[in-house]
């Protein structure tokens, strides 16, 4: 009989620690593996276009054509060129591979005389996400050296007689100085320069720039226009309109997003409370407007006339997902946790067969369903690979935040 009782107790716990076992294994942070499996996907990917592209000197990729199954790429001038080697950068972090720092300085490479850019304000994409991280990794001298020669050009488009940068230069009837609300993910350059240079002029246009865009850019209900044209003789705005966005009082949701970025960017290096608060407002739009879906990634414009049918812009979600990850380490309680917890339901839908991307298909990027121009019949419903470099930030980023 005390053997019976023996065999009984001993099975008892063996199916304890069985029952213990699945429960550990069941509280596995489901992020965790979203990270897990989308930086496999990602490795190859992203190898498979550096070996794509080794030997088509200069060239970056831009898009990709399912129907022909063509991929699109660039020289160095197109703004999104500093895109993929920052995704190179980002997967070296994640892995410490020393072959992937070496696809990324290679194509690093093909972007560095964008450092003398002054025909565009969009060199801090070019530069800042490709040789910036570069910096931020390895600390070369010769990277900390571009990065400067950059944040100097950048300032050659500041008129100070209107506090902000030019981003356009083309002449149009329409505009007279016109700046977008991409601009204000160029900033960073900016700061970066501030930090490493102590010249207080960097500073100086940055906050200039922020505060201008802050001031004439956001409608009551703090969405924002995609572009405003200010007047030379009177410095101020003459028109406002949302080019890229379904009509001009739109909310155009990768403009949007940018904003968000942006002043999450500016306030993390000032602390200055007024860019803390426009982050969080555009935050709250966004997430909490009738129209975001309930997986979290975006119409391409919010109020465009085909929703419920409308495309959806995996780069709107997830450069919004990078943005809402920090701006939650700058907030605290339940609006940390609401712009923490979005991003994890974006980043898990990105993750998703819907919009990740079957390793060797879709032409190397790795997210698909990206709106770029709609309006302008460009790059609709496509790969595009600022979608994939803000998606990676945001992994990793993640990642980082809860110390994995």
């Amino acid at each position: 009989m005390k053997q019976k009782m023996k065999s009984v107790k001993y099975l008892a716990r063996i199916v304890f620690f069985i029952l213990i076992s699945t429960i550990s294994c069941k509280k596995t942070d489901p992020m965790q593996e979203v990270i897990s499996k989308s930086f496999d996907v990602i490795e190859q990917q992203a190898l498979g276009m550096a070996e794509y592209l080794d030997d088509k000197e200069g060239r970056l990729p831009r898009s990709y054509v399912k129907e022909k199954d063509e991929i699109i790429t660039s020289d160095s001038r197109w703004w999104c060129s500093g895109f993929f080697p920052g995704v190179l950068w980002y997967l070296y972090e994640y892995t410490g591979d020393p072959g992937h720092m070496g696809w990324a300085e290679k194509y690093s490479a093909r972007v560095e005389k964008e450092k003398y850019n002054t025909y565009d304000h969009d060199i801090g994409f070019q530069i800042y996400c490709s040789i910036g991280n570069g910096y931020r990794l390895t600390g070369r001298e010769d990277y900390r050296d571009v990065m400067v020669v950059a944040g100097k050009s950048a300032l050659e488009r500041y008129n100070p007689d209107l506090g902000v940068i030019r981003s356009w230069d083309s002449n149009r009837q329409k505009w007279q100085y016109p700046v977008i609300i991409d601009n204000m993910m160029n900033l960073e350059l900016l700061m970066w320069n501030f930090d490493h240079t102590m010249e207080q002029k960097f500073r100086d246009v940055a906050v200039s720039h922020a505060d201008k865009t802050l001031e004439h850019h956001f409608r009551p209900d703090n969405s924002s226009y995609h572009v405003v044209s200010y007047d030379t003789l009177t410095g101020l705005p003459h028109v406002k309109q949302t080019h890229q966005g379904a009509f001009d009082e739109s909310i155009w949701a990768r403009g949007n997003v940018w904003g968000l970025y942006g002043y999450v960017v500016m306030y993390r290096e000032t602390n200055l409370e007024r860019y803390l608060d426009q982050a969080t407002a555009i935050a709250n739009l966004l997430i909490d407007h009738p129209n975001m879906p309930e997986d979290g990634i975006p119409y391409w414009d919010y109020l465009a006339p085909e929703i419920p049918d409308a495309l959806r812009d995996a780069s709107a979600g997830a450069i919004m997902a990078s943005a809402l990850i920090e701006l939650s380490t700058l907030t605290e309680g339940e609006l940390s946790q609401k712009y923490l917890s979005m991003a994890e339901k974006q980043l898990t839908t990105l993750a998703s067969p819907e919009y990740l991307a079957e390793p060797g298909t879709n032409g190397f990027f790795v997210l698909k369903r990206s709106v770029g121009h709609l309006p302008g019949n460009s790059e609709v419903d496509v790969p595009l690979t600022y979608a994939d470099y803000y998606f990676v930030e945001a992994l990793l980023r993640y990642k980082t935040l809860k110390g994995w």
